[in-house]
This record gives structure tokens, sequence and C-alpha cells, in this order.
């Protein structure tokens, strides 16, 4: 009887286990029938990481060469070419995002960019010339995103005095604003929290006392995601922040912490804290999911792709990581008070000293901040496919929920 009743029980035991196995997979499958989510529109939340115009717009044109590797000159863009975001609106098959502050040329139908570089998620009491920090906080970008809501809907069905002002074309009022399912419809993108880190960094403040900042970041971040479902808002793609320890920007403006070094040079006490951020974004995505249950969330590991490009940089064809590609002087190519696209008095004559290098497709830092085209182009083809996301999901597939 005792051998026919551990028999039994090995038997429960393994079935039990096969059926727990089915359950996990049960996500994959369903997304296997699943088909691509037709997302008709990106609005984009964020920092320099993915502003495509809006700080240029306010507060002058990020100059050459900025833009250089692809746009053959400045696009609002603090890169040589493409960001992230770009390369999502490609793959999508959606038109580049125009900058909501930026009125020159600009097309919405397709969603809108609230993104400016030098943004945080908490306000910064302080001006852009003072802190170097965007008075445009996460904040500032609901409430202009919630302002285009409305009233891109008030222009699209109005009949008046829109018309008057387009005589040419009666109609151009509709083709440059989002129809009004495109708000459920849409992708909403964020890559924020980078500058409240360094923020509290650069005033001063201890390690201890960013950390004991984070809690509140992340609320106010997430607070943002509750208000835009709140608007009918669905689909969102989250990203969380990088290792900006590896940054010169931040090498060179805090020495005492940047002497803690890893193998490649990279500043472990500010990783550390890029990851507890990480940490309790991705715990806040989790809550979310429970608390808006007909929201698909998706979060995205950027910080694991760019560590790997600092690590591993040559395996994957960049000859640099850490030293940036366009600036002047410095262990790092990067001069605090001149950068990328700066100049000075030579004999009387402005130079253009903060000049790029030769082939910035070889770097993994174009200006000592961002990131050059090609290293967004290999973070973009490594995440589009879920690799790196939870759930582990494709971004065309990021419309559907996680059970």
């Amino acid at each position: 009887m005792a051998m026919k009743s551990r028999f039994f029980s090995r038997v429960v035991t393994t079935m039990l286990l096969w059926l727990f196995f089915l359950l996990s997979l049960a996500p994959l499958l369903v997304l296997g029938t699943a088909k691509e989510c037709p997302f008709p529109a990106i609005f984009n939340f964020g920092d320099s990481n993915s502003d495509t115009g809006g700080l240029s717009a306010v507060f002058g044109q990020a100059p050459p060469p900025h833009g250089m590797s692809f746009f053959g000159g400045p696009a609002g863009r603090y890169c040589d070419g493409r960001l992230i975001v770009d390369f999502i609106a490609e793959g999508l098959g959606l038109p580049y995002l125009s900058g909501y502050l930026d009125s020159v040329g600009s097309d919405f139908t397709h969603g809108a960019n609230f993104a400016t570089a030098g943004s945080t998620v908490r306000p910064q009491n302080s001006t852009l010339r003072q802190s170097g920090f965007s008075p445009i906080s996460l904040d500032v970008q609901w409430n202009e995103f919630y302002d285009f809501h409305q009233r891109s809907q008030v222009v699209r069905n109005h009949s008046g005095i829109y018309r008057k002002l387009l005589p040419n074309d009666g109609n151009l009022h509709k083709k440059l604003l989002p129809k009004a399912e495109y708000f459920t419809k849409g992708l909403y993108t964020f890559d924020v929290g980078q500058n409240d880190l360094t923020a509290g960094y650069f005033s001063g403040m201890t390690i201890d006392e960013v950390v004991a900042n984070v809690p509140d970041i992340v609320t106010q971040l997430t607070n943002i995601v509750r208000y835009i479902y709140g608007l009918g808002g669905r689909n969102f793609w989250i990203h969380n922040t990088g290792p900006v320890g590896c940054l010169p920007y931040v090498l060179e403006r805090v020495p005492v912490l940047a002497s803690r070094v890893d193998e490649v040079g990279c500043a472990t006490p500010f990783n550390d804290v890029a990851q507890v951020f990480n940490s309790q974004l991705k715990d806040a995505v989790v809550q979310l999911r429970k608390d808006l249950p007909l929201a698909a969330i998706t979060y995205v590991d950027i910080y694991k792709l760019k560590y790997t490009l600092f690590h591993e940089g040559q395996k994957h064809g960049f000859k640099q990581s850490i030293r940036n590609c366009c600036g002047h002087g410095g262990k790092y190519n990067f001069d605090l008070e001149l950068g990328c696209g700066g100049s000075k008095k030579i004999n009387g004559t402005d130079v253009m000293v903060g000049k790029a290098c030769d082939d910035p497709s070889k770097y993994v830092v174009w200006d000592g901040v961002h990131f050059t085209q090609a290293a967004n182009k290999f973070i973009y083809d490594q995440m589009v496919g879920g690799t790196f996301s939870d759930p582990p999901i494709p971004l065309k597939m990021a419309c559907h929920r996680k059970n």
C-alpha cells in the first residue's frame, strides 16, 4: 500500500507541475493567436531621450552637427540622427512625431510628442539657465496633452472660423489633427525619470537623499498614466531609466561619486540608484495593471540594453563606449562649458570646437549626454520583439493586456 501511495503521489505531483507549466504558457499561447495592434497614433512623454523638437522650439534649435547622420542638419533632436521613438514610429508605419510645442510644419494627424529635453517628472524650482533642467516637467506635459485632447476635436469638428482661416483647403483642420478614436487606440510611450535622479546629484544631494525621493518620483509618473487612462488611453509602453553612471556629463560633474567605477569606467553609485528607480517603477506598473483593468501596460528594460552597449559595445560593432563622438577636450571628449556644436572666439573669429567624430556609427555616446543614432537603432532592434519587456510582448502586440 505504501508503494502505491508513493506512486500515486508522484503521478499527482507530475500532473500538477505540467498543469502549472501549461498555465504559465497560457498568456503566450493566447498572444500567439492574437492580431497585431493597428496603432493609428503615438503620444509620447519624456525628456531629451525622446524629444523631437519641443525644447528647440522654445529655447532655440539644437545646433549643427546635431542631425548630421540622417536629417542632414538640426532636426530638434539631441542626436546625430534618429531617436528610439523615431524607430518606434517607423516600425509601426507612422510618420515621425512632431513636437507639440513646434508650430512650424507640424502634423499631428498620427499623434504628438510632448517630451522636451531636460524634463523631469517632478517640477524643478529653477530655470533652464540655472540648472539645465526644463520647466516643462511631466505635469506640464500632461496639461499640454489634456488641452490637445480637447481642443484638437473642437478644431476638427468646427465648421466656422477654422474653415475661413484655411481658405485653400477647407478640410486642412481635419488632416493635421488626430481622429477622436486615435486617443483610445493609440500607443502612449514614456521615457522619463533620468533627469530627476541627476537633478538631485547636481544640487548636492547625497545618494541616500536621491533614493529617498524615488517613491515620490514614481508615484507622480504613474499618476500621469492614470490621468491619461481617465481620458480613454489604453495602451502604454513605459521605458525604465538607463545607466546614467556611464555618461560623461554625470562622470564629469560629480567627480567624487564618480570615483567608484566598474571595469569599463561606469560609476556604480549612480547606476545603483537607477536600478532602485527601475525596481520601484516596475512594481508600480504591476499595481497599475491591477488598478486599470482595461489598460495594456508594457514595461521595457532599457537599462539592460544600454548597459550592454557600455560593457559589450565592441561585440556589437562599436569602437567607443563612454568616450563620446561630438565634443571637445578631456578624458571623454566632453567639456561641461562647451558642448557639441559649441564654438569660441579664436583670433576674433567664432570657431566650432565641439565637433563630431568622423564616424558616429562607431560610438555609443553622441555628446556626453545622449546616444548616437546607431546606439538607438541597436536598442530598438533588441527591444521591438519583446525580449526585454514585461510582459515579453512585441511592440506591435502591445495593445493586448496581460491577465
